[in-house]
């Protein structure tokens, strides 16, 4: 409980930091909504292009688009400290100090950054959400809501796991690794359509390697009534599981990562 208020204390001081220049701030997160529009810009021009996609009509493309950016940007928000501070972190020996306090390492890494400015990819995903639902007609019931709250959480701790890895590499190369980046950005580029539109090898990688379609895509088939795979609709409440077991996985390989860890010696 002490880390939770402590993480959001550290949270709403990152954030008032960086209020402090409201126009460079302002201007950011425009950058930011101009940016991710640019994206939702694409879906609707492939869905003027194309009446369906496989099963899939434009409603539906919207809502997997729209819980892809919802997920992946929250994540960014309140992770950046992994993606954006832990590799500079480490390259200029200032993680050595973490190691003296009696917090987590990854607690406080957590607590070392926020980007605020991603909200306004939040709020274009979620727009696409809304547009998605209404044209989709998705007939929303509490269970429904349940399976969507249940992918969003799970698909954040899904890319966190997911951000983790690049971390490890860090540790032990001692910069950051652009491959991991084909998993964590290429996933949420990929996975923003219905993943049985792609090749097998692909379906394959992001089913069981990454598994963004376990844990946003089945659950989104249950809502829009087109189960994915044809699979019975309680596994759009046990499926997105696998978030949090990669998740728990990559922090124990984090852990172990780090008493292995060496000073680079700044």
């Amino acid at each position: 409980m002490n880390t939770i208020k402590l993480y959001i204390k550290s949270v709403g001081m990152l954030m008032k930091s960086q209020l402090q220049y409201p126009a460079s701030f302002l201007m950011q997160t425009l950058a930011q909504l101009v940016m991710e529009a640019e994206e939702f810009l694409a879906v609707i021009l492939i869905v003027d292009r194309f009446d369906r996609l496989n099963q899939w009509m434009p409603g539906d493309l919207f809502f997997f688009f729209g819980v892809m950016s919802v997920t992946f940007y929250l994540t960014e928000i309140f992770g950046r400290g992994i993606t954006g501070n832990f590799p500079s972190l480490l390259r200029s020996g200032q993680l050595d100090t973490l190691l003296l306090r009696p917090r987590g390492v990854l607690t406080q890494v957590l607590c070392s950054a926020v980007d605020p400015r991603r909200i306004a990819c939040v709020a274009v995903g979620a727009a696409a959400l809304i547009i998605g639902s209404r044209m989709a007609q998705v007939s929303w019931t509490p269970l429904k809501a349940l399976a969507l709250a249940e992918s969003l959480v799970f698909g954040c701790l899904l890319l966190l796991g997911l951000f983790l890895i690049e971390a490890v590499f860090c540790i032990y190369s001692v910069k950051s690794v652009e491959l991991v980046n084909a998993i964590t950005y290429g996933g949420r580029s990929a996975c923003q359509y219905p993943i049985d539109i792609y090749p097998r090898p692909l379906r394959v990688m992001f089913t069981v390697i990454a598994p963004f379609a376990l844990v946003m895509h089945v659950p989104v088939g249950y809502l829009l009534d087109k189960p994915l795979f044809g699979w019975p609709g309680w596994t759009a409440f046990v499926c997105p599981l696998a978030g949090a077991a990669v998740f728990a996985l990559m922090y124990a390989v984090f852990r172990r990562a780090m008493r292995h860890y060496r000073s680079t010696g700044s």
